[in-house]
């Protein structure tokens, strides 16, 4: 019965599509590597500048290309990396299904691939779990943490629950995230996104986000309906010292990356420059980015 459900829940949302769609315009340079004999497809800044790198992760049963509109902008300000991990998108797939601590692995692998030590990662969804499991096993190759939507959790559980809050978020996103998620979820497959699903209602995404020991940012739409409301996140996060710094965008759900890239490439780069968080005038609209809670241990907004 679930596993019919989940199939509803994607594919009554999606349109008959092709598998792969026409190679779309990006500002970013699509590239191809091989990590582990799997053939990875990835995009990066056409002319990586001398800046950090900074990593973008996608969430389950997608690729990395929902990600882009945010990070196309950021594109000149970090070297932007962009892959599809093993299993998604364009990417081969590995001889068995990856979990959560086997997407660490590969992305960890995929950054010794492409010759970069350490990196800011950027996650959604399912690249937030991600990315814990990575800082977990990779401390020192982690220097900031970027968590749009995080998933996982004793919030979306049981499945249920959780397939029902991807339903009601699928409703809340643009139209448009239909042509872009589409060939993916397609792809990937409802048997591999429901294990990989059931496997994130499962991971304790608070316990290691409150582990993590380095600067880290999370940002939550209010309209997201996989997350708490903004009141029980700050409860929990006020709880204990830590490296959080809660940021909310009004008006958005779950894909930020991708519905509100102009706010969130702004928060991104107030908080690489710890600078105060403020609403970017540049993306005027419904939504509006504001500061919720900054942890005893996040850096102290600078001036200037």
């Amino acid at each position: 019965m679930m596993h019919n459900l989940l199939r509803r829940t994607i594919f009554d949302l999606v349109p008959r599509t092709r598998r792969h769609p026409a190679k779309p315009a990006s500002a970013l340079a699509e590239r191809w590597t091989t990590v582990d004999g799997i053939r990875v497809f990835y995009r990066e800044s056409p002319t990586p500048p001398q800046a950090e790198t900074m990593v973008h992760l996608h969430g389950f049963g997608l690729s990395g290309r929902y990600l882009l509109p945010t990070a196309e902008l950021l594109r000149d300000d970090f070297h932007t990396l962009v892959p599809d991990l093993p299993g998604f998108g364009r990417s081969g797939n590995p001889p068995r299904p990856l979990d959560v601590p086997g997407l660490a692995h590969a992305a960890a692998r995929f950054l010794d691939d492409r010759g970069v030590a350490s990196a800011t990662l950027v996650g959604n969804s399912m690249g937030c779990p991600v990315i814990c499991e990575f800082a977990y096993h990779y401390p020192k190759r982690v220097n900031r943490a970027v968590l749009v939507s995080p998933a996982g959790g004793v919030t979306n559980q049981p499945l249920l629950r959780a397939v029902r809050q991807l339903a009601v978020d699928g409703m809340r996103e643009p139209a448009r995230m239909i042509r872009v998620a589409a060939p993916d979820y397609l792809r990937f497959g409802v048997p591999s996104t429901f294990k990989m699903f059931h496997a994130l209602t499962q991971y304790p995404s608070l316990d290691r986000l409150l582990a993590l020991q380095i600067p880290t940012l999370v940002v939550i739409g209010d309209r997201d309906p996989l997350m708490p409301g903004p009141a029980r996140v700050q409860e929990v996060a006020s709880r204990t010292s830590n490296h959080v710094l809660l940021v909310i965008i009004e008006g958005a759900a779950h894909a930020i990356n991708f519905s509100n890239p102009g706010e969130l490439a702004n928060v991104i780069r107030q908080f690489m420059a710890d600078r105060p968080i403020a609403d970017d005038p540049a993306s005027p609209g419904q939504a509006r980015a504001y500061e919720l809670h900054r942890g005893a241990f996040h850096p102290e907004p600078r001036s200037g």
